[in-house]
């Protein structure tokens, strides 16, 4: 297979992001900016990771408060996934003009919508600038699952819907086809 060097790129070129709305509380009202560039980064303690450019609105709110949720959208959210990105909660109510339902668990300046089959309360542990992103890491205090998204008492990804961007799409998730942790094992015969 042949190569060619695209040099570095200002888009990683790790596709599909998860497509998420991180919400934070901003001169005491809730606001939710949609961000693609995010991923676990600790088990212990449970930690996550959001990219946000330095003029975001709701990074504002994640300063000010040391908060933020990070909310996973099902596909039929995606026009309000898709506006919460495109205007600033400094010009508009993005919670009015979506009807979001916002809802508190455990940390007040960390709004969740009620819509979204999965949400994460956390608190900030570091906020790294790192050129054009602050790449802010949140401890995850809380995780709020819909019922209705549950198998036997556990997450089912066909139930939630999650979907990710690429190139100027959103793609939905496709279905499963190999079992992890397993599959790789048929390499040696143990499979």
């Amino acid at each position: 297979m042949n190569k060619k060097k695209l040099g570095p790129q200002p888009m990683p070129m790790l596709w599909p992001h998860p497509t998420i709305l991180v919400g934070s509380h901003v001169d005491g009202k809730p606001d939710f900016v949609t961000v693609a560039w995010t991923g676990v980064a600790a088990s212990k303690p449970p930690s996550v990771t959001i990219a946000l450019q330095h003029h975001r609105y709701s990074l504002k709110g994640i300063y000010q408060n040391r908060t933020f949720s990070v909310n996973i959208p099902s596909r039929e959210l995606v026009k309000e996934t898709d506006y919460c990105g495109l205007v600033s909660g400094a010009n508009t109510d993005k919670v009015k003009d979506c009807g979001l339902k916002v809802f508190y668990g455990n940390l007040d300046t960390a709004p969740l919508i009620e819509q979204c089959p999965i949400n994460l309360e956390c608190e900030v542990s570091h906020i790294l600038n790192l050129g054009s992103h602050a790449l802010v890491i949140g401890k995850v205090v809380e995780t709020h699952f819909s019922e209705e998204c549950l198998t036997d008492g556990h997450p089912d990804m066909d139930k939630v819907k999650p979907f990710a961007f690429g190139p100027g799409k959103y793609y939905t998730v496709g279905e499963a086809f190999a079992d992890a942790f397993k599959i790789g094992w048929e390499i040696k015969g143990k499979g």
